[in-house]
C-alpha cells in the first residue's frame, strides 16, 4: 500500500514526465514494439510536475561584503513547462525512475523540444 506522506518533489529546472506507453504506429501502419522504439532520438509524454526553475542571485548581493548579506528569498527563472502539458524531448537526456510501481522520466527543461498546451481534443489528435 502506498504511503500517503511520501511524494516526489522535483528540484531545479527538472520536469517529471509520465512517458507514453504501448505500441507506436509507423507511417505505413505497422505497429512497432517498445524495443524498436529505443533507437529513436525523441520521446514524448505528459508532464506530471515541474521544479521551481533555475535559481539566480540578487544583483545587489554580488556587490555587498559577505558578512553584510542577509538571507533573502531565493528567486527562480520561471519554467516554461507546466503540469498537464504534452512534451517531446530528447530520449538520451531522460533519467528513468520508478516510484510506487509507476515509471517516470526526469528530464531537464533544456532537453524539451516542444510543448503542446491546449484543449484535450487537440492533444488527442497527436
Amino acid at each position: 500500500m502506498a504511503d500517503p506522506s511520501k511524494r516526489l518533489v522535483v528540484v531545479g529546472d527538472r520536469v517529471l514526465i509520465a512517458p507514453e506507453e504501448g505500441e507506436e504506429r509507423t507511417t505505413v501502419g505497422l505497429y512497432l514494439p517498445p524495443t524498436a522504439m529505443d533507437h529513436q532520438a525523441v520521446q514524448s509524454g505528459r508532464i506530471i510536475a515541474t521544479g521551481p526553475g533555475t535559481p539566480f542571485p540578487e544583483p545587489a548581493q554580488l556587490d555587498d561584503e559577505p558578512w553584510k548579506i542577509q538571507a533573502r528569498e531565493t528567486r527562480y527563472v520561471p519554467m516554461q513547462a507546466h503540469p498537464g502539458d504534452y512534451a517531446l524531448f530528447f530520449r538520451k537526456a531522460a533519467v528513468e525512475i520508478t516510484f510506487e510501481g509507476k515509471r517516470y522520466l526526469v528530464v531537464p527543461q533544456a532537453a524539451i523540444l516542444v510543448l503542446v498546451r491546449g484543449s484535450k481534443d487537440i492533444l488527442d489528435k497527436l
